[in-house]
């Protein structure tokens, strides 16, 4: 049977002891795309959204939710981030919005989940700031593309 690493040998859900770890660099970038009708597109783009930059925002968003990570995922340590980017790609003739969000520390774990955070907050927010005008836009293919540092090195998502 595996050994999980955030349950102990009774069964206890824990966090993982990362005292003796060094830290380094840690870089992670992941990404997702919101899709919505071609109108609420335009509105984006156009900067006609009632609630105001809706890109920004959502921007903001994720960058404040990348940095509260560990207070909404139970076992994530909180992080010395030192670097937070979150861009927008539209694309206009598949009316979504792909967002990609890049977190780096230094420190003794990674940083995946502050950039996985960070894209779906953006969505969400995004989401939000529209539903009056698109109840049907959808949040997809949120997902790790790429990550750095630590002992399981670097991954690139293929495809």
């Amino acid at each position: 049977m595996p050994k999980f690493t955030h349950i102990d040998e009774k069964g206890h859900v824990r966090m993982v002891d990362v005292t003796a770890k060094k830290p380094t660099e840690r870089n992670a970038v992941a990404g997702g795309m919101i899709s919505m009708n071609p109108e609420t597109f335009d509105l984006i783009q156009n900067r006609k959204v009632k609630k105001g930059n809706v890109l920004e925002a959502a921007r903001i968003a994720g960058i404040m939710a990348a940095k509260k990570t560990a207070e909404l995922i139970p076992m994530c340590h909180p992080l010395n981030i030192t670097h937070i980017q979150v861009d927008f790609s539209p694309d206009a003739a598949a009316s979504c919005i792909r967002i990609e969000a890049t977190v780096r520390a230094i420190d003794q774990t990674g940083v995946e989940m502050e950039a996985i955070t960070a894209v779906s907050i953006a969505a969400l927010t995004i989401y939000d700031m529209c539903k009056s005008t698109d109840k049907e836009m959808t949040i997809s293919n949120i997902q790790l593309l790429k990550k750095s540092g630590g002992k399981s090195g670097t991954y690139i998502r293929k495809g």
